[in-house]
């Protein structure tokens, strides 16, 4: 079980045909459950249950909701309050440096940082000051290189403080930010603290960043915090949160120690990468959707092609439109992954393997759209099961893929309408949306 359990409370609340003591208690057990489980401070378990429990059994439901939408809104309000605020960096000339210990997966956030700012319109280069691990110069240079980001390193040279002036020198000016990727140890050792000293000193770095796992459990406030103590820390980076992991020790130790965290990385891609909104992550876990979030995503994608956003999030678009727009809902990942961002009553239902868009499909549809007819392509509705066989003949595919096409896109269509209508099931859009719940 992990963070995502949170959701089975808000569905027992609105499932539920009265809200009582005896609800209350459940939920609250759940909650406290859900959390332990993610490997949250236990401390701050009791204070974020007690809070929703004494709030939901003494406050007065406001006039604009129901009994059941008041502890909803108590739920969010309070898990809110235990994660704390969020670090935004700023469009501006800065420069970065990441610390962690070894297998955090400082290299890869390092490159996903430089593209997640190159994408805004920054300019941005990495640079390669891990020394210590093998290999670490060639994965930087190759994922730079996949970005379009710029680079500097100096292969062979085991001298950080040496790689880092130098590219301070070479890169001042030519760069709006730039990324230093710096070593880590199994531990945290003299050395290690003596050279993250020496690197900052010559980076004067504007922001010092942890990078953390997310399956790093409780061990992670005593990092945040040997961390902080040795060279301050400004944020947090969690990395490979993907819903399984438990991350909710490296939330609780952000809070614990007093550090925002800045960003999230969820998957290996280098576009899952995403700002840390507290509210629209609060909101997600508790699937009530972010809006906020996936509306960035698309924009981002749609700044790397020829795209429009607002016919890819309106509801009548065609396999035309499809076409266009399928390499951009690659990048994005998996239907599931977008769901997760959609406040839609708890989910829109749809097909597993309709929510799957691997590179191979996408290829494949695309193979298959090309042996369709401009009618057909703009009014899918006329594809018939003879249409199909000669559309399957002519792309030298099965009449079965041509159906999973046609199944992905109504799936992406009905997804697309209810985005545009903003419907949310039991729960409407302008009572969550005062509650200030992401949407």
């Amino acid at each position: 079980m992990s963070l995502n359990a949170l959701k089975d409370v808000i569905r027992k609340i609105t499932r539920s045909t009265t809200v009582d003591k005896a609800l209350v208690e459940e939920i609250v057990r759940d909650i406290q459950r859900a959390l332990i489980r993610a490997d949250v401070n236990v401390r701050q378990v009791k204070e974020i249950s007690d809070a929703i429990k004494k709030r939901a059994l003494s406050e007065d439901v406001l006039p604009s909701l129901n009994a059941r939408e008041h502890v909803i809104r108590i739920v969010y309000e309070e898990l809110l309050r235990g994660i704390g605020e969020g670090l935004e960096i700023p469009l501006k000339k800065a420069r970065i440096m990441l610390v962690g210990l070894q297998g955090s997966g400082k290299t890869t956030t390092a490159a996903k940082i430089a593209k997640y700012f190159k994408d805004k319109g920054m300019k941005t280069a990495v640079v390669a000051a891990d020394t210590w691990r093998p290999a670490a110069y060639e994965q930087l240079e190759q994922l730079a290189e996949q970005a379009g980001i710029g680079f500097f390193g100096i292969k062979g040279e085991k001298n950080a403080v040496k790689i880092v002036k130098k590219a301070m020198e070479e890169l001042d000016g030519k760069y709006d930010m730039v990324i230093i990727d710096t070593a880590g140890r199994h531990a945290l050792e003299d050395d290690l603290i003596q050279e993250m000293i020496e690197v900052a000193e010559v980076a004067k770095p504007d922001y010092k960043l942890l990078v953390l796992d997310a399956a790093i459990g409780q061990l992670a406030a005593k990092q945040a915090k040997a961390f902080h103590d040795a060279i301050g820390i400004d944020g947090i980076i969690v990395t490979k949160f993907d819903g399984t992991a438990k991350g909710g020790g490296a939330l609780s130790a952000a809070r614990e120690i007093g550090i925002p965290i800045a960003f999230i990385g969820s998957g290996e891609k280098i576009e899952d990468f995403e700002r840390f909104d507290p509210a629209g992550f609060i909101s997600r876990l508790l699937g009530m959707g972010d809006i906020k979030a996936l509306l960035e995503k698309v924009e981002r994608i749609a700044s790397q092609e020829d795209l429009d956003p607002e016919v890819f999030l309106k509801g009548t678009f065609t396999l035309k439109d499809l076409y266009k727009q399928i390499d951009a809902m690659g990048k994005m990942g998996p239907i599931s992954k977008i769901l997760e961002m959609l406040p839609f009553g708890f989910g829109l239902k749809v097909d597993e393997d309709a929510m799957e868009m691997t590179q191979e499909k996408m290829k494949k549809f695309r193979v298959i759209m090309d042996s369709m007819t401009e009618e057909e392509l703009l009014n899918p509705k006329i594809i018939d099961s003879s249409r199909i066989r000669r559309i399957a003949i002519g792309s030298g595919t099965s009449p079965q893929e041509v159906k999973e096409l046609l199944k992905y896109y109504d799936t992406m269509k009905a997804l697309m309408k209810r985005m545009r209508k903003g419907k949310l099931g039991k729960l409407k859009m302008g009572k969550m949306g005062k509650l200030g719940m992401g949407i």
